[in-house]
């Protein structure tokens, strides 16, 4: 079983995790952990670097409990929701945990929703932990 794990450090993030790693447990699971980053001037070399390190930093207590566990850090013109659609779409993914946040529905118009494209647009079955 493949299982992918939206990463972006948020306490909801966290809690995908842990969710991860007990259905890792469960099923003898490979937990693949992504992170979306926006393309854009704004974004620096040290901000790729930083995310790589958390992301080997959150591998790492993955691996000390015998789970396996890829990291990738994408950077992309595309939105994090359709990074992780298109990351499960060719990876062989069996299940996607996303952490979900309240939004208002000015937020969600002006913003999008991540949460709601994965769930409409993944061809597995989506967890969504708040």
């Amino acid at each position: 079983m493949n299982i992918l794990v939206g990463y972006d450090r948020s306490n909801v993030a966290k809690e995908a995790l842990a969710l991860a790693k007990k259905y890792a447990k469960a099923f003898d699971a490979k937990i693949f952990l992504l992170t979306a980053m926006a393309q854009g001037p704004d974004l620096q070399l040290e901000d790729i670097q930083r995310t790589e390190n958390e992301l080997d930093r959150v591998a790492s207590s993955f691996k000390e409990d015998d789970i396996q566990c890829e990291t990738h850090a994408v950077v992309s013109s595309l939105t994090a929701g359709e990074v992780l659609v298109q990351f499960e779409q060719e990876n062989d993914i069996d299940e996607i945990i996303i952490g979900v946040r309240r939004r208002s529905k000015v937020g969600k118009l002006l913003f999008g929703s991540n949460a709601q494209y994965i769930i409409l647009q993944a061809q597995c079955p989506v967890v969504a932990v708040k």
